[in-house]
């Protein structure tokens, strides 16, 4: 094998691989180029509709036959995102100018996604074909192979509109993003065309055409003021609301009507928003919602809010953009190509790489056209001067023995060989100096040229051809010409596909919700062995008392305001608001513990349940199955956390005894093998919630703490061991980490 080994460092051949991996991601696939406001694929499959033919005023076509299409000679990545490109173009409240006409289910605002692509159908809108595609036979772009060399394709498409601004884009690569809001067209025409007229004004004098993003979904933009830098860096955020209507209603209430969202809140977010509104109710957060309805349809959005009678409208609309998606931010980062890199462009940058394109564009066209005219004027004045001699071109004809022999006579005068009537005739026919492609044309002429009306055509062909040399070579060397060309198209483009703003702009201040005082009032805490939980009246549970111990685990007295410590035996402790629990009639079910804190039952259990406002001012004491104890002030489970770990396991440790004790009692530790060990729990010592603690009483090999019992007062508790009653308030007081005495069976 003749090869040659090339030493190289690992880590250089991996960062070379990781940019040219990057670059490729980045240039080739997740960001527009600034000059056609197009990814690789949306120009990809745009330009295959426009091979296939499947133009704005013809039938519509399979989306799967555009798809495959696509990917067999263009886009060879995958068919889903060809078809996603496909349907996101087609979507209306997605971009600002649709630039595929969709047929069928192209899924809709809430979310719902397309139907798959052998039951669609599509065809370019006349926008695209007429913006996009309708020079690309006048060689204005630079073409250049396919993945496998077999088709040409456009490097980029002939955009005559600033896409890039007026459908915006977004995108991920590799370590950046993009991320440009759709504007209105209108606006964006009247922009480029004041930078026509004067290409030194600002980002700031820009935006007097330009007054911000116009978003599909209309909704209104509250920091118009922070615009400007924004267009000027090319980054930062703008916050969008949703347009609110009151709508009064009988019986003297009133309804909040949504009928416009922000741009972010689109697809599943609309959902989200309908269950955010619906926590808030249950939370308690309001009581001015009594029923939300979702009545949207193809017609626009319409989220109703029902209120109740005196309703506060102004304090509710300020919860809704608070607590809800109603209000929301959208990031801007222009990030495109520009120049085959990637770069974070400002408004005045990109209507200035717009503007040089165009101009690059018109170059392009009116040169192909001016050679086009050049060349028919060129036949046109030899089929003119071949009127005037056409005799002598007859004869020239009928005495010559091949077309070759003519054409050598008409260009060069050669008249060898070529029989003619009259001397003169032959030196007539030596003065001709036809051109090539002149002699070409008089050949291939017909007879009926020669009708004199035919030469009056031809006359007035000619003229026509000089003035359109004239108009050509006009836009070529002056600029004014050129431009007055470009705005000319931009004006149409904006008579018959332009539409009125729909986002609106204001300035207003953040939202500043005063929380509603929650009025204090004592409940009871209910939690079964199932995890099931629930508060109720202190009336209520006194008047099922009986039933509600019975049937509770758990029953705690405590304020609504309060939170709840539950310990777990993996020595975390879940700290839940009262005010998240359900709180209802005696019956009620109650809501899973699991859903309203981060306890997961499938991987713990609980141990011990109490009020934080019981355990604050005093002690817990914590007992391990490996017999590690110690006392923690209950004041460090004051936290705003959730979730917290209450002590320190040792490998293989649960926790199975919390319990606020006072200070003089006893404690008495139960193992599996029946030692019983009664000591003061005055002997634990005062440990962090972090520390491990001390050990409580010595374990035998394979013996583990079962039970853990407590004297206080003259309160002692009866227990068995194994159907024996063991009577622990007579065993001997002993001290912390010995071995106990063994109960005889």
């Amino acid at each position: 094998m003749d090869g040659q080994i090339i030493r190289a460092e690992y880590s250089d051949i991996m960062q070379k691989s990781y940019i040219d991996y990057a670059m490729s991601v980045i240039i080739s696939r997740a960001l527009p180029d600034v000059r056609d406001g197009l990814k690789p694929v949306q120009r990809r499959t745009l330009y295959d509709m426009y091979e296939l033919g499947i133009r704005y005023d013809r039938p519509y076509r399979k989306c799967a036959r555009i798809v495959g299409d696509t990917m067999g000679k263009y886009h060879p990545h995958g068919d889903s995102s060809i078809y996603e490109a496909l349907v996101v173009m087609a979507q209306d409240f997605k971009k600002g100018m649709a630039l595929v006409d969709g047929h069928g289910n192209f899924g809709s605002i809430e979310g719902d996604g397309a139907a798959a692509m052998r039951y669609t159908e599509a065809r370019l809108q006349k926008v695209t074909q007429v913006a996009f595609l309708s020079d690309l036979d006048k060689d204005v772009v630079d073409f250049g192979p396919n993945f496998d060399e077999t088709e040409k394709e456009p490097l980029v498409l002939p955009a005559r509109i600033p896409n890039l601004l007026v459908n915006g884009a977004d995108g991920i690569a590799v370590g950046m993003v993009t991320s440009i809001p759709p504007h209105n067209l209108g606006e964006v025409i009247d922009a480029v065309k004041a930078m026509i007229k004067n290409n030194k004004l600002s980002n700031k004098e820009l935006m007097k055409y330009i007054k911000g993003p116009d978003f599909p979904t209309g909704g209104i933009v509250v920091n118009e003021k922070e615009l400007a830098e924004i267009y000027e860096t090319g980054q930062g955020k703008i916050r969008i609301r949703g347009k609110v209507q009151v709508e009064k209603v009988k019986g003297g209430r009133e309804r909040l009507v949504i009928t416009e969202i922000p741009y972010t809140m689109m697809g599943a977010n609309i959902s989200k928003f309908l269950n955010d509104v619906a926590s808030l109710v249950e939370t308690k957060k309001t009581t001015d919602i009594v029923d939300i309805s979702n009545q949207s349809s193809k017609e626009g959005i319409r989220i109703v809010l029902e209120l109740r009678r005196g309703a506060d409208v102004e304090r509710l609309k300020n919860l809704l953009y608070k607590k809800t998606r109603l209000e929301d931010t959208f990031g801007v980062n222009m990030l495109a190509v520009a120049n085959g890199r990637p770069e974070t462009l400002s408004l005045r940058q990109i209507i200035e790489h717009h503007i040089d394109f165009q101009f690059e564009l018109a170059t392009r066209k009116y040169k192909n056209l001016l050679e086009k005219e050049e060349k028919k004027r060129e036949i046109q004045e030899g089929l003119i001067r071949a009127c005037d001699v056409i005799d002598l071109i007859i004869e020239i004809l009928r005495g010559s023995k091949s077309r070759e022999q003519v054409k050598a006579c008409l260009v060069e005068g050669n008249t060898e060989d070529i029989k003619f009537k009259t001397e003169k005739s032959r030196k007539m026919a030596s003065k001709l100096a036809f051109t090539e492609p002149q002699a070409n044309a008089i050949l291939d002429m017909r007879l009926y040229r020669l009708i004199g009306l035919e030469i009056e055509v031809l006359m007035k062909e000619h003229e026509e051809t000089l003035k359109n040399i004239a108009r050509y070579e006009d836009i070529l060397n002056n600029y004014d010409s050129m431009a007055s060309v470009i705005m000319k198209e931009l004006d149409s483009y904006k008579k018959e596909f332009g539409r009125p703003r729909r986002t609106m702009l204001e300035n207003a201040e953040q939202v500043v919700l005063e929380e509603q005082k929650i009025e204090e009032m004592p409940v009871v805490f209910l939690m079964d062995r199932f995890g099931y939980v629930r508060t109720v009246d202190e009336v209520i549970y006194e008047r099922n008392k009986e039933a509600a111990d019975v049937e509770n685990k758990y029953v705690i007295h405590c304020l609504n305001t309060d939170r709840v410590c539950v310990f777990t035996d993996t020595g975390k402790v879940h700290l839940l608001k009262l005010l998240d629990v359900p709180y209802g009639k005696f019956r009620d079910k109650g809501t899973p513990i699991d859903n309203l804190c981060n306890y997961s039952s499938s991987e713990e259990n609980f141990v011990s349940v109490m009020a934080l406002n019981d355990i604050k001012d005093t002690v817990l004491t914590f007992v391990t199955k490996q017999a590690m104890v110690k006392q923690v002030q209950g004041s460090e489970f004051d936290v705003s956390k959730r979730t917290i770990a209450a002590t320190k396991l040792q490998e293989g440790d649960v926790v199975v005894e919390v319990h606020a004790s006072a200070e003089q009692s006893h404690l008495v530790l139960a193992t599996k093998e029946g030692y019983f060990l009664r000591f003061p729990v005055s002997e634990i010592p005062l440990k962090k919630k972090t520390a491990v603690g001390v050990r409580g009483m010595k374990l035998s090999d394979g013996d583990e703490i079962a039970n853990v019992y407590w004297i206080e007062g003259n309160e002692v508790p009866e227990v068995t061991y194994h159907d024996k009653p063991v009577h622990i308030n007579r065993l001997r007081i002993g001290s912390r980490d010995s071995k106990g005495t063994k109960t005889r069976v």
